[in-house]
Formats: structure tokens, C-alpha cells, sequence
């Protein structure tokens, strides 16, 4: 499922998956069961999981675990270099030394270069090192005890100890006071974002909870950066970079020129604040000089970052060095906004780092020496985890399964799948459709406590929605709503008189008109009519009789999303607030006899007693005014109490779970793990009979690594969906019945693998018949795409519904709901140990993700541990890259599958290099959101007018093209990032790394093309582009042996292309036509070659229809957000 229980992630505009695992009553144990390993429930805590006892952790896996020595495999590569990425260093107090980082260890060579020697050389991530006035000692930045904190050694790399305790806030920048006593630092703390806002903090150096310099200005919320500390000379002031835009929010891509940053001075001994150094440009990392007499800092001028000296006398700022690596202002900043540098002892010259090397700049003339330093690494590495994926079957088990319940009476199960409510009856386990009908697609189901009734709601894509009734015996429903519309969340009274249900607006996926009223609803069906009860809420059901109506609404003016059970009358008034579960309940359901209230938390299931004192009662897990109870360890959603409220049902994918008060309330009890497996097979759609692609030259990406095959006049011969024959025409006969495609003048490539995609899949939890962003995507010639971050139900339902034939479409693949390391609810998974993170790994693949998504967990335990439990489920795992190098650095020698989004710094260089390339750690740039510069996406809105792509108007409403193209920036390609990063990724390909496309869903199929573009733009040929495009994208994925080249044996994706593209890589949009499966389809109009069934209009080719209503566009534009689709 996904993260948020069905209706609430509708409002969420996306979600977590909300599942959980319990005991199953006998009727129900009669089906199959699933076995799974049992969690321990975590405590809840805003700061780390309190210490276990001693027995509750030595039953628990992994219990111990050092994050030196994880129980997976590792590797050694020997790097041996003169260059060197991203260093932070620091100059001796005797200056005659450098101690620097670089790949996750601590250096010191002399200041006149040389070899340098390894302090640091373990599996630890070591970065930051700042030297101790007296010379002796050395404070840096250490994960390794499970989190970056501050570590103390002597100079010589000896008698190693902790300084900082942190369990989930980020430390990093130590700098140390002038007395030696204290050490100031950074500290990363996660609100609504998983990008740490900065806070200034000083600690003593023998340890300590330690002191706040400078809090967040904005509070919880808050999602500003404070960085970069630095005493003054005399230890009276504290120098730091702090964010100065206005609001709370972290924006992508900030223009430096505006003055974001600037350097602020506090004065230790009057608690004083004092912007102290801004300006155009703005002015990051103070590095105050030894003699108290200048500040040197960064600050951009136009494209290039230079470094600054102020005169602290006069105030004048002059530039020295103007050709440093460009800082991080436009990104995150979490690890500083530039690597660290120094002034020698006698303030005359300043050392730092950039193009790879660590230069000596003498102050007074400007001379630079580059200095010649070596180092000789031996570094670990675990081998990346990719498992290989089945990508055509031709039979699939449905595991999508929805709104799973059971009878009241016991013996059936009705649940929802491929569109359509079903019935399993129980004794003779047969399953059979409710409905007789195949015009449109049904939602929600839910019983009448007599089990005679069942109401539903429908759509269709041109008739709309509606909610109906229809014996539990099956037939056609009645319609019992007055017009079409948008009609989810149905529920009838205990009495079966009355119905409520909940009406939303549509646009953007579905059609727009009658998106009037939204809000909740109750039908009289003796009066046949409906009446508003409230503007808004979610999960609306009726307890205690029919004369309230209880949901789930939002907590306003909070710092992160919260959640409260209210009601009101029949009449809409009378509003009462009942429960207040802050930010990790997102599901309540009151019994019938009000006497319960089950809830989901974090995505498990428990239960309490209800009471009503006329006040709001905080619930939670570890509440205790009330006996509270935990009746699942496994995820789901749903919840259903039984006619007589003493059980209780819900779901998780294709799993079905009960429990009883009794069995939860027992002295003994425990969450338990089986379930009914509801889950049945369906034959995938593919072509029949013979296609033949003639006549035009087929790249094959056949032995991509070792040869460029073109076989010009070329057939490709398909048998169904399996390629049979790939060669030049007059070489293969042609069956006389075949359908032929003729691709005379097109170049004919193996389908796009887009691996990172993203795009709403539904709305509300509805999957519409016709997805344009979809058809889009199709018509370019993306055939499979992986989008790590979605609702997780709808992206698996749409992705079943494609597979069955039942929605045309690319082949649909995801991570499902990210695991994410900030506050979110719905988003936030809490990972306090192994059986935490197998537990979310577990239900991710339960509803068919072959990958995880680890978004920015802070610790590096906690991603090791979802990359364990990966391991032993056949999962991949992708993270979060863009915005923390190091981190992303640290992610790649842990063996996850590969980086989302490019590295936030321009380049690496050679020690980089020769450490990825040793790893089979994949790189999916992005090059369409490469941050640190204006965006790729943005330079083809800058140089095309995209607003006029006849291709992608064909499904894309001009709506979106209008307002996001034609009035847009324009700026020098200096300006723009993506092009040094597709540099980059050229040189890692070059070097045996695997680099792949993801157009992140910046613009529907044609992005996936901006992206080929954009390698090119890079130094890739042509060819070498189309590679990154194809077979390189399968390969990560573990999808190679099937698709990714035209060869024999292999499934028929394909894309038919008008003109050479290997003479002109922008002919590549110009798709003709693309073949998926062995089934072919016309990109002007996605009509199925073969097929009679004609695609749809779309609701938005009437320019009347157009429009999206603006609580529509408040949802579309926050599931965007909340699931990072937008940057």
C-alpha cells in the first residue's frame, strides 16, 4: 500500500505506506497464509530510540552492530593519486604541515607538497579535519558510530575518542576556540525537509550535551541553513554563514547573485548579532586570518567563485583567487558551502583546494603554487546490490489488491484489483467479479453492517464518477448520487439508512467539470437525497448510530502535518474535536458502538479505548490515561470493524488481516504475522502473431561494451513479443501473415529505459483509463521507466493495470513511497534498527517494488541496516544524491545500487574516479535537475520553445506547457550546471561506470530526450548517448537480459525514429512510432497497430476544459512536493 492509508494520502497528496501485520481469526486462516519475521515494536522518540533492555536486544538481529564492519562483504581498492576531490584541509600551528580529507579519510603531507600519509584508513566516512591550536591533536568528522559526529585524535592519527553524542542530529565543521578548549560546529537538524537546517553549536573537548550559539531563526519548521563556524583570532567572536532569504523553506537552484548568504558575527561575550560581511554574490565560509587582521570567505562573481579578504580595519573587500570550483551555494550547504581552507600561521598566504589539486596563495601578490601531493589509499568497498528483475512474464500475481474486508457474516472477502471489485468466497476458495460490468472502473468498496448491501464509487474518464449500491449478491449498482463527479471514501450508517462519502474536485488527470461543493456528504437513501456536512476531511464513517459524522482533518498552524478525529451533526454543525494524534496518525476508525477507536500509527495498527469528556484526547502508542494495544506488526490500511465490534480487519496489498478485541487484549498477546494471500494471476498483454520493422538502420546496443553495431537496411522480426531475427533485410524471410512496419529513412532503437521517472499515476487513489502524461511518455519512446519516489498504491495499480493490457502506457517499475529520514507524515520511516528496516524494505516488496528509495535517513547505520535487509529480500537500493557529497561518497562505498540525481559538485576527480570505477555503483545524473546551477530543463526552455512541441501537445494540456514556457529565464550557458556534470559523467563512463538517464518527470517523455541531448552536450557521441538511454539503464536495473538491445531472444521494446540519429542526437524526439511488448503503436495518436479499440479524446482537447480548480492545483502542486518531483 502506500504509506498513507488510502483516503488521508488523497488530502497528503501522497504517502507512506501504512501497513501493518496481526493475528488472522480461523475463518480466515482457512486461505493461505503468509509467514514473515515478527518486529518488535519501536518506542516512540523526536531524538533516537531509548536503550533497549539487554534481553529485548539480544533477540533481535543485528542487534550489535559496527558500522566498520557490517555483516555484508567488502572489498579493497588501492587508490593511488595526485589529485584529489573536494578537500577541506587545515594548516598546522607550526606551519610546516596540511591535513586534509578525501574519500572518507584524513591526510597530513608537508606544505610543500609530497606524499601525504593516511591518518585515518578504515570504513569509517572521516572528513572536516580542524588542528588544535597547541598542534597535538586533531578534531574531524566521523560516521563511525553510526552517525557524523566529532572525533578527537593526536596528530599521528593515535588515541582516538568521541567528543559529540548526536543520534539523529548531523554535526559537521569543527572548528577549534583559540584556548583549545572548545570546538564549534555545525548541526544538522531535520524538520519537514530531510535537508538539515544548520545550527551553530559549541561543545567542550573532553565531551558534553553541549551549548547553542545560534538556533534555527524560524523554529521546527525551519528549513534555513546556519553553517560554517569559525572563532575569531581571540576567541570574542563566532563567524558563520547563515542563510538570509526571506521564509522558512529551502529552495533548489537559488540564485547566489541575489544575495542569499551572508556572514554573520556573534559576539561571545554581549550575545550580540551582527550581519557582518553580504552583498551580490552573498559571502559564505569566514576564515578569520591568525593576526586578527582579515576575514578571507567566498562569494560569487557572475559564474565563478573567488575568494575574498576584508580588511577588518577599513572594510574593504578585495578579491585574490577568482577561479575556485564553484561553491554550494544553490544547493544544500549541510557539509559546508565550500571546502574548508586556511591561512598559514603568519596570515601572509592562504592554502586551499580546487580543479583536484591544494594550492598556497601568497596574500600580498597574488602568487599561487600549485603544490604536488600524492596520496596511496587502500579503501573498502561492498559490491552494489542489483538482483535481476522479470520484465515480461506472461502471467503476473496481481498484489495490488484494495480495500480488502471481510463479510460480516465471515464467509467472503471483497476487495478491489485491475480496476474491478471481486469476491473470494472463503470455504471453496473460488473468486468471481461483484459487478457484470466493464464500462467503468470501480473504488472503495465497504459493506453494510447487515452484509446484504455494498456501496462503491465509480469512474470513467468521460462519464465521471459516481457512488453506488449493489446487493452483496452481485449485479449491476445503483447510482445514488445526483450528478457525476468525483466521489471517494463511502461508508454506511450501523442502521444501512444513511451513507456518507466524500466528493473532491478533478482536473489535471481527470476531467474537471462538476468539481463543485467538494467536501464530505451524507445520503439519506429514503430520501434520496445528499446534504454538505463539512468543506473538508477525509475518511468519513459514522459511530454510535447516525446522527454524527466522524473524520480525519488537518491540525492548522502547526510546523509539520498533523492530524484530528472531528465530527459534527447531520446538519453540519455542532463541530467537535475528539482525538488529536499529532504527526503520525493518519488513520482512525471509531467502532460501531463507539465504544473503540482503532488508529494507525507509523504504519501499524492499535487500538483503544474511546471516551468522550468534552475534551481532545492525545493518542498514541505510548500513551497512558488509556490501555492502548498494538494488533499489528505488519503494515496495512482500511480499517473495517466487524457488525458486532469485536474484531477488526484491514489490508496490505494482497494480504488480508483480523483481529479480535479478545485475542488483543489478552495477557499474552502479540502482534502476529499471517494473513490471507488474496492475490491471484493474470495473463500480461503482449502482441500475437509476427511483426516485421523493415528498412530502417537498427541500432542494436548488442555487446554495448565491446562493439557499436548499426545494421543498416535492417529487419527486426518479432514472433509475439520475443525478437526472432535481427539482420539486414535481404538476409530474413518475412512471414507472409506478418504486420509490417515500414521504417524506411528511421533509425530503430531498443525502447528508452527513463530511470528516474516520476509523474502522478492517479488522483485520490483513482487511476484514470487514459493517462496522458503516460500516452506522452509512450510516444516518445520510453517503454520502462523507475520512478523512486510515488503514492505507493496507485503507482502499482497503474502499474498492473498496464501490464494486464487494461492502460497503455511504459512499463511501470518503482520504489513505491520513499523510506524518508525527515518529519513527514505519511513519508517518515522510523528506522531504529535491522528489524526496522526490514520490516520497510518487507511491505515495500510485498505490493510489488523491486527497489527502495533510502531518502536521506541521517545515519549511516540506518542505511546500512536497508541495505542488509535488501540483501537478503532481493531488493535494490537507490538514494537521494544531489545535495550531501560526502554522504552520496559514503553511499557508494556501502554498495547501494546507485545515485539519484548527480553529485552536488560540478566534478570529481581522479581518486574519485578510480574508486567508482572499481564499484558497480550506477549514476543516474539527472542532468534535467542537476543542482548547483541553473537546471538542464531549464536551458531547453531558455533555447526551444517548448510551448510549440507539436509532439508533446498531442497529450500534454498547453495548460502546463503555457504557464511553465513562454515567459521564461534566459541566462549565458555559464550560468548553467548541467553541462559540466554531463562532463563528468562522461569521464566516470569512460572508466567502466554505468550512466543512465532519468528525466525525473520533468517534462513527459520529452525529457527522457533532453536528457540524450544533454549528453552530448557532455562529450558523448551520438551512439554513446543512446547507450546511457538504453542498455546501460536496463543493465542498472537488473533488467538486461530482456530489454536494452535489439537481439534475439529478447522482449520487442522499441522506438521508431524519423531520421539519423546517430548523424543528429536531436532527431531522437521524433518518434514514429513505439513498439512495447511486441505491440506496436502510432506515436501521433497511440493507436495500437492491429487493434480496433481507438484511444479516447482527452478531456482537455476542449479549450472550456482546461482548467484545473484551484483545490486541485493546491493538491497536484503538494503531492509534487511531498513526493520531490519538483526542484
Amino acid at each position: 500500500m502506500n504509506n498513507t492509508p488510502q483516503r488521508l494520502r488523497a488530502s497528503l497528496l501522497g504517502g507512506a505506506l501504512f501497513l501493518s501485520r496481526t493475528f488472522i481469526s480461523g475463518a480466515l486462516l482457512s486461505g493461505a497464509l503468509l509467514s514473515a519475521p515478527v518486529f518488535a515494536q519501536a518506542p516512540e522518540s523526536t531524538e533516537a530510540t531509548e536503550t533497549a533492555s539487554t534481553d529485548e536486544k539480544a533477540s533481535k538481529r543485528f542487534a550489535e552492530w559496527d558500522v566498520l564492519q557490517p555483516p555484508f562483504p567488502l572489498n579493497t581498492v588501492n587508490v593511488k593519486s595526485t589529485e584529489v576531490t573536494w578537500a577541506s584541509l587545515d594548516v598546522t600551528p607550526d606551519g610546516k604541515s596540511i591535513v586534509f580529507d578525501t574519500l572518507g579519510d584524513i591526510f597530513i603531507s608537508s606544505i610543500d607538497g609530497g606524499n601525504a600519509q593516511a591518518l585515518t584508513q578504515d570504513f569509517a566516512w572521516n572528513i572536516h579535519p580542524a588542528v588544535s591550536p597547541n598542534g597535538k591533536q586533531i578534531a574531524f568528522i566521523s560516521d563511525r558510530d553510526g552517525l557524523s559526529n566529532v572525533w578527537v585524535m593526536n596528530i599521528d592519527g593515535s588515541d582516538l575518542r568521541q567528543v559529540t553524542k548526536e543520534k539523529n542530529n548531523i554535526i559537521h565543521s569543527p572548528k577549534w576556540s583559540p584556548d583549545g578548549q572548545y570546538i564549534v560546529v555545525t548541526k544538522g537538524i531535520m524538520s519537514s525537509r530531510s535537508i538539515p537546517a544548520g545550527e551553530i553549536w559549541m561543545y567542550h573537548h573532553t565531551g558534553g550535551t553541549g551549548l547553542a550559539i545560534k538556533k534555527r531563526v524560524n523554529g521546527l519548521k525551519d528549513q534555513k541553513n546556519i553553517a560554517d563556524p569559525a572563532f575569531s583570532h581571540d576567541g570574542q567572536y563566532i563567524y558563520y554563514t547563515q542563510d538570509v532569504s526571506g521564509g522558512f523553506r529551502f529552495t533548489y537552484n537559488r540564485d547566489p547573485l541575489t544575495s542569499v548568504f551572508a556572514i554573520t558575527r556573534f559576539d561571545r561575550e554581549t550575545g550580540e548579532e551582527e550581519r557582518f560581511i553580504s552583498g551580490t554574490g552573498g559571502a559564505v565560509v569566514p576564515t578569520p586570518s591568525p593576526d586578527g587582521k582579515h576575514i578571507a570567505f567566498i562569494r560569487r562573481i557572475q559564474e565563478k567563485t573567488a575568494l575574498f579578504i576584508k580588511d577588518l580595519a577599513t572594510g574593504t573587500e578585495t578579491p585574490v583567487f577568482k577561479d575556485l570550483e564553484r561553491d554550494m551555494q544553490e544547493g544544500f550547504g549541510s557539509e559546508g558551502y565550500f571546502s574548508y581552507f586556511d591561512w598559514t600561521p603568519d596570515s601572509e598566504q592562504l592554502v586551499f583546494w580546487t580543479a583536484g589539486k591544494i594550492h598556497r596563495l601568497t596574500v600580498k601578490d597574488q602568487t599561487l603554487t600549485t603544490l604536488n601531493i600524492s596520496i596511496d589509499s587502500q579503501l573498502q568497498y561492498a559490491d552494489a546490490v542489483r538482483f535481476d528483475v522479470d520484465v515480461a512474464p506472461d502471467n503476473f500475481d496481481v498484489k495490488m489488491l484494495r480495500w480488502s474486508q471481510k463479510s460480516p457474516d465471515g464467509k467472503k472477502v471483497l476487495f478491489q484489483a485491475l480496476g474491478k471489485l471481486y469476491v473470494r468466497d472463503l470455504k471453496s476458495g473460488k473468486t468471481k467479479r461483484l459487478t457484470k460490468q466493464n464500462s467503468h472502473d470501480e473504488y472503495f468498496p465497504r459493506y453494510a453492517n447487515d452484509g446484504k448491501q455494498i456501496v462503491y464509487t465509480t469512474w470513467h474518464d468521460q462519464e465521471l464518477g459516481s457512488v453506488r449500491v449493489v446487493s452483496a449478491r452481485g449485479g449491476n449498482g445503483e447510482v445514488i448520487t445526483a450528478q457525476p463527479g468525483h466521489y471517494v471514501e463511502p461508508a454506511f450508517s450501523p442502521d444501512g439508512e444513511k451513507i456518507t462519502y466524500r466528493k473532491f474536485t478533478g482536473g489535471y488527470l481527470l476531467d474537471p467539470t462538476y468539481s463543485v461543493e467538494p467536501g464530505i456528504y451524507v445520503h439519506d437513501l429514503d430520501a434520496e437525497k445528499s446534504i454538505r456536512v463539512s468543506k473538508q476531511g477525509m475518511q468519513p464513517h459514522f459511530a454510535g448510530g447516525s446522527e454524527r459524522v466522524y473524520f480525519t482533518e488537518y491540525v492548522s498552524g502547526t510546523p509539520y502535518s498533523e492530524t484530528q478525529l472531528s465530527s459534527v451533526d447531520l446538519r453540519g454543525e455542532d463541530k467537535r474535536t475528539h482525538l488529536y494524534g499529532a504527526d503520525k496518525v493518519s488513520e482512525y476508525r471509531l467502532s460501531h458502538d463507539k465504544q473503540w477507536v482503532a488508529f494507525v500509527y507509523q504504519y501499524n495498527t492499535y487500538v483503544v479505548p474511546f471516551v468522550e469528556n468534552g475534551k481532545k484526547i492525545t493518542i498514541s502508542p505510548t500513551m497512558t490515561s488509556l490501555p492502548v494495544k498494538q494488533i499489528s506488526a505488519r503494515a496495512g490500511e482500511y480499517l473495517n470493524w466487524a457488525p458486532d465490534n469485536q474484531s477488526l480487519t484491514w489490508f496490505h496489498g494482497p494480504y488480508l488481516y483480523e483481529q479480535s478485541l479478545a485475542e488483543a487484549n489478552a495477557e499474552d498477546a502479540v502482534p502476529v504475522t499471517e494473513g490471507l494471500k488474496l492475490s491471484f494471476s493474470r495473463a500480461s498483454k503482449k502482441a500475437q502473431g509476427y511483426t516485421a520493422i523493415v528498412g530502417g538502420n537498427v541500432v542494436t546496443m548488442r555487446d554495448a561494451d565491446s562493439k557499436q553495431e548499426v545494421i543498416n537496411n535492417g529487419i527486426v522480426l518479432i514472433n509475439g513479443n520475443i525478437i526472432e531475427a535481427v539482420g539486414p533485410a535481404d538476409g530474413i524471410t518475412i512471414p507472409e501473415d506478418a504486420l509490417i512496419v515500414d521504417a524506411t529513412g528511421k533509425t530503430v532503437i531498443p525502447g528508452l529505459v527513463d530511470t528516474h521517472a516520476h509523474g502522478s499515476q492517479g488522483r485520490n487513489e483513482i487511476i484514470p483509463q487514459q493517462n496522458w502524461s503516460q500516452f506522452s511518455n509512450l510516444a516518445f519512446g520510453v517503454t520502462t521507466i523507475h520512478d523512486p519516489s510515488n503514492d505507493t498504491t496507485e503507482i502499482f495499480a497503474a502499474a498492473e493495470l498496464q501490464r494486464a493490457g487494461l492502460r497503455v502506457g511504459p512499463r511501470v517499475y518503482s520504489t513505491g513511497t520513499i523510506l524518508y529520514g525527515a518529519e513527514g507524515l505519511g513519508y517518515k520511516a522510523i528506522i531504529n534498527d535491522f528489524e526496522d528496516a526490514y520490516f520497510h524494505v518487507q511491505r515495500l516488496k510485498d505490493v510489488g517494488a523491486i527497489s527502495v528509495k533510502s531518502y536521506n535517513q541521517p545515519r549511516r547505520d540506518q542505511r546500512q541496516w536497508v541495505l542488509q535487509a535488501a540483501r537478503e529480500l532481493n531488493m535494490m537500493v537507490v538514494p537521494e544524491g544531489g545535495g550531501k557529497l560526502q554522504q552520496n561518497l559514503s553511499m557508494l562505498v556501502d554498495g547501494h545500487t546507485g545515485l539519484e540525481h548527480s553529485l552536488p559538485i560540478a566534478r570529481g576527480y581522479d581518486d574519485l574516479t578510480k574508486l567508482w570505477s572499481a564499484t558497480k555503483f550506477g549514476y543516474t545524473p539527472t542532468f534535467v535537475v542537476s543542482y548547483g546551477g541553473l537546471m538542464g530543463e531549464e536551458y531547453w526552455y531558455d533555447r526551444t520553445n517548448v510551448w510549440q512541441n507539436e509532439r508533446l501537445l498531442r497529450y500534454t494540456p498547453h495548460k502546463l506547457l503555457d504557464s511553465r514556457s513562454i515567459r521564461r529565464p534566459t541566462a549565458p550557458d555559464e550560468q548553467y550546471n548541467h553541462i559540466e556534470v554531463a562532463k563528468y559523467a562522461k569521464t566516470l563512463r569512460e572508466n567502466g561506470v554505468s550512466v543512465h538517464i532519468g528525466a525525473h518527470g520533468q517534462r513527459e517523455g520529452l525529457g527522457a530526450h533532453w536528457e540524450l541531448w544533454i549528453m552530448a552536450q557532455g562529450g558523448f557521441t551520438p551512439w554513446e548517448a543512446l547507450r546511457g538511454g538504453t542498455i546501460d539503464g536496463a543493465r542498472h536495473l537488473g533488467m538486461d537480459k530482456q530489454i536494452g538491445s535489439i537481439e534475439i531472444g529478447k522482449i520487442a521494446d522499441l522506438a521508431i525514429i524519423d531520421g539519423d540519429v546517430l548523424a543528429d542526437i536531436k532527431r531522437s524526439e521524433y518518434v514514429s512510432h513505439t513498439v512495447i511488448n511486441g505491440r506496436v503503436f502510432t506515436a501521433a495518436t497511440m493507436q495500437e497497430l492491429g487493434s480496433e479499440t481507438k484511444p479516447a479524446p482527452f478531456f482537455f482537447a476542449d479549450e472550456n476544459s482546461q482548467f484545473i480548480p484551484q483545490a486541485t492545483q493546491l493538491e497536484v502542486d503538494a503531492k509534487a512536493k511531498n513526493y520531490h518531483w519538483v526542484h
